[in-house]
């Protein structure tokens, strides 16, 4: 007994109090001819059979009560025997709806699928689980079987009560009693043998057939219609049951009839027995006779000295390939182990193909048409917001089923459409088809819209960055159900489905992040099985078929890439100097990265430049190893395959990329064999014509490039495929490194405080580049102290060369080296070093972009400022100060900012953008601009405002003539004519010399003595000028005039002059100014209030003598107009107030070469 307890895998007395329990609760008795009989107690049995699941196999992490109850065979016979003990007709008795509740709640944890890792497996465990799974397909069987018990419809009435009442209606007890109807049928739904045929007794076929006739089907069908409205927390339990009933089934035969699904049944065996003949052909050829029936062995000597290879068998006598092939086959790779990875859940597997019975298929075809019309919309918009809310309900495993269950719908959508169109073109089902087609797509608009492609687009770029291939494959599948469905909305005949259509090809071609995902996925390919390797093959080609169209009808396709704009915006923040937006930036990182995905950059999308990114190694071995598995395509996957080498091939032109020696061992053995295609296939002469052109193409490379022979043993890099593609190696120009931007330190610091705050910068991670600027210091403070203490003992030699000793006595620069190659490289591109180098006062030789640059200790650095420097770097390196402030402190390295660039004067004629420059086309640069001083003299003067005045009267006369000519002249005569001033205008423009843009030089002696000595003399000569007029007028007097009344004549003479000379143009300004003359413009026009009585006094400076003494001898009553140059001269007396007003021609003038602008005051050229 002790030797049978201690081998027990349950403990004896939990076995007994169990066992107490089954007693307990009733059994077969005689006395009611066999029928089940409950036990007195047997409600408070279930209750404490349910506590002992609950508080000893959860809690204490156990499986012994599962492992007793299915010993003591309590499902099949007490819980089963109970449920179908309950009549339709007992809907009253309340004893036994708790009974039967009470069985549903032992029936529920006995049935859940057990799912744990091995790192959570124990030891009980591994003793357990085995007896439970097959006990749990006990329970399916006998569920399933007993049709007369009606153990499903039993449980649909228990939960009757708590459906039929609406929602705001019902208790927490009612929810949890749909709950646990729902989580029954999903729990039978999961559980199957690991080999199950599509007649056994747990088949998918008997689950669906079960739940067809126990109104399983309909009660989900309710359900799920009014989703939203009367269910709201059942979603993902009917999302997981739907999973697990709908997985590894196929659209396309589900929606066969019964004639066609013989047919196809006939076809699929034909295809089998024509597959085995051809491999008894295949073998017949070298099948041993009675002729050939001795033994054969040979041997087949390697490389290797010593080494041979052993086959046996006459058919190896036939030929060497044959030999060699016969030896392949003999070879075992003996893989490498590798590490034990989280395998798959086989519950959640969704690519093993799972056949059905034809009763089976009609009732999930009505089910599934039905849950389309009525079903599909309600729960997958009611499932998607609860995915987006990550709500309690919602676990990792159901995103992935909620995807999956989109492409297969979708998938079932399409394939109901086209047998509608075909029964509609065999003239059978037209009304049907008819009301169908009324519908349009409205009934799956709910996975169509831009939250699903959202919540899809995230899903599968997580799961991609995670590398879960599973999601990525269920996305996958999505994805390319929703293209094909937007497909065909684009051809439908409704213009609404079309534009819808229109709208999301937009929207998902406009990211350039689905562009790069679909890459991702492809290429990313491994071992991952060969259901995510079609998923993928097949996404790939359904989304470059479809961008290809798209692109072509909307040539100005604009796609949108998204780039992260966090960094940029420090930098900016940085060079601006603000520092509370650094502060900001550091406070919210999630504001920042929100920013970063709302910056975008739009580009006109090319389709062959997405496509050629196709074209890679990854992506073409990715479709090789898709073609590996020929034999088991169908016609489409054939196809798929056969377009993508096509489409490299030729489309593409780089068909150097199939030159490879395994491609063309798959492409001859697809065609020739062993083991070819068949060639009753439709693809087959496709495929037989695409390799004949490989072939033909590659023998023309070969004799273009015999290197090809060497390539095609390896893969192609891009290097090399140009190269093969066009005799020459691709020329790439290499970017110039570039020395980092100058830095500064915020705010008013001392030399050494800012020291400080490099050091404390470099503190953190590069201590060992401060050392080493400390250990420089040191050695050139030593060196630069020997040789002062060497140049001060020279000077005491050498006393009566003292001075010129002082003035050659120059330290020597002293060179900077860096002790390693990293430091070479960060003395170039660490900008936190070569500022504290500069701050140390190192000076850097050569242009800033040069990497070898040689940094120095200049001369004029004493031993003394070294020694210091040295001391103040040490201070910091000892105690460095991480943060400046006291309540909003500053970080160390926030207080370092770029240094701000500061652009030098830039002249008018300077211009940044190409093309600029002195030959630049633009009419506003020139090297001067107009109106400046020129250089004219009076004779030059004189003829400018001729021709001026000569060039008005021709435009005057044109004009004239223009406006009155018949038709006048034509518009292209007319661009003529101003396309040729334009061009003399610019020509004229460009000869302008002028002085506004030129500054004071450096002073010259020699120069200001010369121009003092001719300002002199014309001062001089233009004092004897003016007194040499002056006698000339007092000599020869004239009748006077009234001051006032002469005065204003002349003056609105000359006003009358000047407005006369601006209007003209602006070149009369230049023309009119004085030549030579280095004085100041001299006065204006007097005042028109001024009296008779105020004869204003001219001007003079104090500090010219001589000219004051002449102008004091100037009557009072003469006004002079005098010129900058002293060309021209000219005075009027003033008259009394009772003198006529009389013609110009009484007053006498000194004819001047050139006309006055106005009557002006003269001033001294000394101002």
């Amino acid at each position: 007994m002790g030797l049978e307890e201690n081998h027990s895998p349950i403990d004896p007395e939990v076995r007994a109090y169990v066992y107490s329990l089954v007693s307990a609760l009733g059994g077969t008795g005689t006395d009611e001819d066999g029928c089940y009989v409950l036990g007195d107690d047997a409600l408070a049995c279930l209750k404490d059979l349910k506590k002992w699941l609950k508080l000893y196999d959860e809690k204490a992490n156990r499986l012994d009560v599962a492992r007793c109850l299915a010993e003591a065979n309590l499902v099949e016979g007490d819980l089963l025997e109970i449920l179908a003990a309950w009549p339709e007709d007992a809907t009253e008795d309340r004893v036994k709806s708790k009974i039967a509740l009470a069985c549903l709640e032992l029936m529920v944890p006995l049935t859940w699928p057990i799912e744990k890792n091995d790192t959570q497996m124990t030891v009980n465990h591994h003793r357990h689980i085995p007896y439970i799974q097959l006990a749990q397909t006990s329970y399916k069987r006998s569920i399933l079987e007993s049709q007369s018990r009606t153990v499903l419809r039993t449980a649909v009435r228990i939960g009757l009560p708590s459906i039929a009442m609406p929602m705001s209606e019902r208790s927490p007890r009612d929810e949890g009693i749909i709950k646990l109807i729902l989580y029954l049928f999903r729990n039978i739904t999961i559980i199957a043998t690991p080999r199950e045929n599509k007649e056994g007794p747990t088949s998918r076929s008997a689950t669906i057939e079960a739940f067809h006739h126990q109104d399983v089907l309909a009660l989900i069908l309710t359900i799920c219609s009014n989703m939203g409205e009367d269910f709201n927390t059942q979603d993902v339990v009917i999302l997981e049951l739907l999973f697990h009933l709908l997985k590894g089934i196929s659209v396309e035969k589900l929606f066969l009839d019964k004639d066609q699904l013989e047919k196809s049944g006939s076809a699929e065996l034909g295809a089998l027995l024509a597959k085995e003949k051809s491999m008894h052909r295949s073998y017949a050829k070298h099948a041993p006779s009675r002729h050939n029936r001795f033994g054969t062995m040979i041997w087949v000597k390697r490389d290797e000295p010593g080494r041979v290879s052993t086959v046996s068998g006459q058919d190896g006598l036939m030929n060497g390939q044959h030999t060699f092939s016969k030896m392949d086959q003999s070879k075992k790779w003996n893989k490498p182990k590798q590490r034990s990875r989280d395998v798959e859940k086989a519950n959640d597997r969704f690519d093993i193909a799972v056949s059905l019975t034809s009763n089976a298929t009609a009732h999930l075809r009505a089910f599934v048409e039905e849950f389309l019309d009525s079903g599909f919309n309600p729960l997958f918009s009611h499932i998607r917001r609860a995915i987006e809310r990550e709500t309690d309900r919602v676990f990792e495993v159901h995103t992935p089923q909620f995807f999956f269950l989109i492409s297969w719908f979708l998938e079932a959508e399409r394939v109901r459409r086209r047998k509608k169109r075909e029964a509609e073109k065999r003239n059978k089902n037209t009304k049907l088809a008819e009301t169908f087609e009324a519908d349009s797509f409205s009934l799956i608009a709910s996975v169509l819209t831009q939250e699903t492609f959202v919540l899809l687009n995230r899903f599968m770029q997580d799961r991609l960055d995670m590398k879960v291939w599973r999601d990525v494959n269920a996305g996958t599948r999505s994805f390319t159900q929703i293209l094909l469905i937007v497909q065909d909305m684009a051809e439908s005949s409704l213009e609404e489905d079309q534009e819808v259509a229109e709208n999301i090809q937009n929207r998902i071609f406009y990211e350039e992040t689905t562009h790069d995902r679909i890459m991702a996925i492809v290429r990313g390919y491994k071992d991952q099985g060969f259901g995510y390797l079609d998923s993928c093959t097949e996404l790939s080609h359904v989304f470059l078929r479809m961008l290809e169209r798209y692109s072509r009808e909307n040539v100005g396709l604009q796609v949108r890439s998204k780039r992260r704009a966090r960094k940029k915006k420090k930098v900016a923040a940085i060079q601006r100097g603000d520092a509370d937006s650094n502060d900001d930036d550091a406070a919210s990182e999630m504001e920042d990265v929100a920013e970063a995905e709302r910056v975008s950059k739009e580009r006109k999308f090319d389709f062959n430049r997405f496509a050629s990114k196709f074209t890679t190694q990854a992506c073409i071995d990715t479709f090789v190893k898709f073609a590996r598995f020929y034999n088991d395509l169908n016609t489409e996957q054939l196809k798929r395959a056969h377009r993508f080498f096509y489409r490299v091939a030729f489309k593409q032109e780089i068909s150097v990329m199939l030159f490879r020696i395994d491609y063309f061992i798959l492409f001859n053995r697809i065609i020739k064999g062993p083991d070819p295609l068949d060639r009753t296939s439709p693809v087959y002469a496709e495929w037989e014509e695409l390799v004949r052109q490989l072939i033909k193409r590659m023998v023309k490379k070969m004799k273009e490039r015999p290197e090809l022979a060497v390539e095609m043993l390896f893969s192609k890099i891009p290097s090399s495929v140009f190269y093969l593609e066009n005799g020459y190696e691709k020329q790439t120009m290499r970017s110039k490194p570039r020395a980092p931007a100058a830095l500064e330190v915020r705010g008013a610091m001392t030399r050494g405080e800012q020291i400080g705050v490099v050091v404390a910068v470099l503190h953190e991670h590069q201590t060992d580049a401060v050392d080493w600027v400390m250990k420089i210091l040191s050695t050139a403070a030593s060196e630069r102290q020997s040789w002062e203490a060497e140049s001060t003992a020279r000077r005491a030699e050498n006393q009566s060369g003292a001075e010129s000793s002082e003035q050659a006595s120059k330290a020597p620069t002293i060179l900077v080296h860096p002790d390693t190659e990293e430091r070479r490289i960060a003395v170039f591109k660490d900008a936190k070093l070569r500022f504290l180098m500069t701050l140390a006062g190192f000076d850097r030789l050569g242009i800033d972009d040069e990497p070898n640059a040689t940094w120095i200790i200049p001369s004029a650095l004493t031993a003394r400022q070294l020694h210091e420097t040295h001391e103040i770097v040490q201070k910091h390196r000892n105690n460095p100060v991480m943060a400046y402030g006291e309540e909003d402190s500053i970080s160390a390295e926030d207080m370092l900012r770029r240094k701000p660039t500061v652009k030098p004067r830039r002249a008018e004629y300077d211009d940044e953008s190409e093309g600029g420059g002195l030959g630049s086309d633009d009419d506003n640069d020139f090297l001067f601009p107009a109106g400046g001083p020129t250089n004219t003299g009076p004779r030059t003067a004189a003829a400018a405002l001729e021709r001026l005045k000569k060039k008005r009267r021709n435009r005057r006369n044109s004009t004239l003539s223009d406006n009155e000519g018949a038709g006048g002249l034509d518009d292209e005569t007319r661009e003529h004519r101003r396309k040729l001033r334009d061009a003399a205008d610019l020509e004229k423009r460009k000869k302008i010399k002028s002085a506004e843009f030129v500054y004071d030089s450096e002073d010259d002696a020699e120069a200001d003595k010369l121009f003092f000595e001719r300002e002199d003399l014309r001062r001089t000569g233009q004092a004897k000028k003016v007194m040499e007029v002056l006698r000339e007028g007092m000599v020869n007097p004239k009748r006077k005039k009234r001051k006032s009344d002469a005065g204003d004549e002349i003056r609105e003479s000359i006003k009358k002059k000047q407005r006369t000379v601006e209007g003209e143009s602006e070149e009369d300004d230049d023309v009119l100014m004085a030549e030579g003359s280095s004085s100041p413009p001299v006065q204006g026009l007097e005042d028109d209030s001024h009296s008779e009585e105020d004869d204003t006094p001219l001007s003079t400076p104090m500090d010219e003598p001589s000219q004051e003494n002449v102008l004091s001898e100037i009557p009072a009553n003469i006004q002079i107009s005098g010129d900058e140059g002293g060309g021209g001269k000219a005075f009027m007396p003033a008259t009394g107030e009772n003198d006529g007003v009389e013609d110009d021609e009484d007053i006498p003038m000194i004819s001047s070469r050139r006309r006055q602008r106005a009557a002006l005051m003269f001033e001294s050229d000394s101002e």
